[in-house]
Order: structure tokens, then C-alpha cells, then sequence
């Protein structure tokens, strides 16, 4: 007759079996991983801009159209398209619904229009940083990550990379609180250099601030690839810019393959947004052009 197993015996054996399913866990967790893709693709909003300003799709139906029409189920907001709804909760509240049912994540708010948060005066400057607040609070009621802004200010290149330093501490010191991320983009103005982005970056030094590199929004005497370079250690985002293509599928202005392998080759694995701004194809056909190009060249570097 089998002897009673006693506690010692017990314990041990689920300690063996707890050890089993962690490993099967692991394993199957790790496999998953390798099955993702190593980005994957969002929807700019400004990609529809002028679907959006001629009153053709609303901003409450944007989530929807990128999943069903586009099949992108993550989206990145502009908020000159609900811009006097950054304190209206049951409007981001309806949002925020539409986008849960449909499974669409929402990645982040770029703003724009709020103030030079870079400006020679101080008093204006501080009001520019106020002016974010709400967008911070606004992005994480949404389940976003960040906020995109512009840092913008006048002077020389130690100037203004003095004001925007003091004015962007200011706003991402609000969002650290909340647990949200501030982003600067290629973005006209001094923005447009990378190397100046890289000190502003280091000049800010805190986890909670980073980049939105940008394949666009350079001068043409910039190096583009380099300008991306310098901005992807601090990079929370990425912008797949494209404005033409050609008959094989690729950007005119921007060669993706070289784009992406900086990308990759700085260990991002976030989110890069189809942002297609283009005049030749509608703007439809530009984010499905995008789209094909994004997908196309991250299996090719896969």
C-alpha cells in the first residue's frame, strides 16, 4: 500500500511543477516575441488633413477609418482637429470608447499652436508651457504615451537651445508626474537640425523626454539620414514620412530601406506612423502606398 505524501514531498513537487510552467511560459512568451514584427505601423492623423479641415471625416470617426479602411489599428492624434476639446471629457471620453471598441490603440498626441515653448520672454514662454498641460492630461485619459511639441524660439543656436530647454523641462516635469512621455520633432525652425535636437535632448536629460525622428521636415542642404541618426538614441517615436512614389512602390524623396536599417540599427522597436503628405495621390492612396512600403522594407529587414 502507497504511503501518504507528506508536506515536505508536496511542496517539493509543486515547486517542481511552479518551475515547469514558468519555463513553458517563458518559452511560449519568447516565441510569441519572435513572431511580432520588429515595428509596427500607426496612422498619423495629419495624413487625412484635408479630409479632416473640408469636413469629409470627422475626428471622432478617425479611429474607425484607419482600422476598417486601412487596416492600421494604431492611431496618432493632431490636436488642431479637436482643438477645443483638450479639457471636454465627454468628448475625448467618446473618443476613448470609439477607439476601445474597435480595438485601436491610441499612440499619441502630436500639438501644435500652443505657444513658443522656446520664447525670448520668459512670461511667454511659461504661458506656452501652460498651454501643454492640458494636452498631457488630455493624451493619458486617451491611454497614449506622449505628446509630441514643437520647440520653436529665435536667436542663435545656444539661444535657443537654452529657451527651449528651460520651457520643455517645465512641460515634461508635468507629464513625468503623470507617467507620460514628451517628444520633440524634426519639425521646422531649429527642430529641423538634428544635432541641435541631440543637445537639446542632452541638455533636458530626463527619462521622460524624448525624440519623434521624422523622415521629413528637412531643409534640402540637410543630410536627412544623419539628422535621423543623431535624433534616434532619445527616439519614443518614429514618422514615416512620404510625399511621391514611383513606379516600383518606393518614396521619391526618402529611401526607406536606408531609413529603417537606422531605425533598427539604434534598437527602436515602437511604433513608426504611415504619415503620408504628399499632393500627387490622394491622400487615401498615399497611406495605403505607405503603408505597403513600411510593411514591404520591415520584411525585408526582418
Amino acid at each position: 500500500m502507497q504511503g501518504k505524501t507528506n508536506r515536505r514531498e508536496f511542496l517539493t513537487r509543486s515547486a517542481f511543477a511552479a518551475v515547469g510552467l514558468s519555463l513553458t511560459s517563458c518559452v511560449t512568451e519568447k516565441a510569441a516575441d519572435a513572431q511580432q514584427p520588429w515595428f509596427k505601423i500607426s496612422l498619423a492623423q495629419w495624413s487625412l488633413h484635408r479630409a479632416l479641415f473640408g469636413g469629409k471625416l470627422n475626428n471622432l470617426d478617425f479611429a474607425r477609418v484607419s482600422k476598417e479602411e486601412y487596416g492600421i489599428d494604431a492611431v496618432e492624434y493632431v490636436n488642431q482637429f479637436f482643438k477645443d476639446k483638450g479639457k471636454d471629457l465627454k468628448y475625448l471620453g467618446e473618443m476613448k470608447r470609439r477607439s476601445d471598441d474597435l480595438g485601436v490603440k491610441n499612440v499619441l498626441i502630436m500639438v501644435d499652436d500652443e505657444g513658443e515653448i522656446g520664447h525670448a520672454l520668459e512670461k511667454e514662454r511659461l504661458k506656452a508651457v501652460q498651454n501643454h498641460y492640458q494636452w498631457i492630461e488630455a493624451a493619458k485619459f486617451l491611454g497614449c504615451h506622449a505628446i509630441r511639441l514643437n520647440a520653436y524660439s529665435t536667436g542663435t543656436f545656444d539661444e535657443q537651445l537654452a529657451r527651449c530647454a528651460d520651457g520643455l523641462s517645465h512641460v515634461v516635469e508635468f507629464a513625468a508626474h503623470q507617467h507620460m512621455n514628451v517628444l520633440v520633432e524634426n519639425h521646422g525652425h531649429m527642430s529641423s537640425n538634428g544635432k541641435w535636437v541631440a543637445a537639446l535632448m542632452k541638455k533636458v536629460n530626463h527619462v521622460h523626454c524624448g525624440t519623434l525622428p521624422d523622415f521629413g521636415n528637412f531643409e534640402k542642404e540637410q543630410d536627412r539620414y544623419q539628422s535621423v541618426a543623431d535624433m534616434m538614441p532619445w527616439a519614443k517615436g518614429v514618422s514615416g514620412k512620404s510625399h511621391e512614389f514611383d513606379a516600383q512602390g518606393n518614396e521619391v524623396q526618402t529611401d526607406f530601406r536606408r531609413m529603417l536599417t537606422i531605425v533598427k540599427n539604434a534598437g527602436y522597436r515602437g511604433y513608426i506612423e504611415a504619415e503620408y503628405e504628399g499632393e500627387k495621390l490622394s491622400e487615401p492612396d498615399g497611406i495605403r502606398a505607405t503603408k505597403r512600403l513600411l510593411e514591404k522594407v520591415r520584411d525585408e529587414l526582418a
